[in-house]
């Protein structure tokens, strides 16, 4: 298997999974719709694909999820937009209120989507300081880590709030998850 480089429409079978056909061609797997066990990911190099009929592959193929990962990391690096972040469905119209120990001063109401909007914020703020400290070109390697492991524990202290995000895709990560 690994001589063969197979295209778009390919017919393929496996020992596992029975006939299928290559759908998508990526830099490492094929993407193959099984008739009995759906869409898989197998890589390029597996000996236990057998081909049944190929199609010559196009050299040049670039699948559309391909770019869109590209412009996205691209806007995010080049831009201040913001991602599109959404509030858990249980939260939209809550408040946050913050009542002082001491009884003589009055609570303090903020409105949710108020205070996920700055929780947001600082996120991103977060993220584009790790841009900025990964790009630097005066930092050494072992400062660029040292900063890395800081901004981690960042997102680490920010676990708590991940209960408010719509998405997991959009909660912080420390250093325990990011290990997983």
């Amino acid at each position: 298997m690994q001589n063969i480089s197979l295209g778009i429409g390919s017919r393929v079978r496996h020992p596992q999974f029975g006939d299928g056909v290559v759908v998508q061609i990526k830099p490492e797997e094929y993407l193959i719709t099984f008739m009995l066990h759906g869409m898989r990911e197998i890589e390029r190099t597996n000996d236990l694909l057998e081909v049944i009929d190929a199609n010559d592959a196009d050299n040049d193929l670039v699948s559309l999820a391909d770019i869109e990962v590209l412009l996205v990391n691209v806007i995010r690096k080049y831009s201040d937009l913001q991602e599109r972040v959404e509030l858990g469905n249980k939260w939209i119209g809550g408040k946050v209120t913050m009542i002082p120990g001491d009884t003589s001063l009055k609570s303090k109401e903020v409105p949710i989507d108020v205070f996920f909007s700055k929780i947001v914020m600082l996120r991103d703020r977060l993220r584009v300081l790790e841009q900025h400290i990964n790009s630097n070109k005066k930092l050494s390697e072992e400062d660029k880590l040292n900063l890395q492991q800081y901004i981690t524990r960042c997102y680490g202290s920010l676990t708590t709030f991940n209960v408010l995000f719509k998405y997991t895709t959009d909660h912080f990560v420390g250093e325990k998850g990011a290990k997983d």
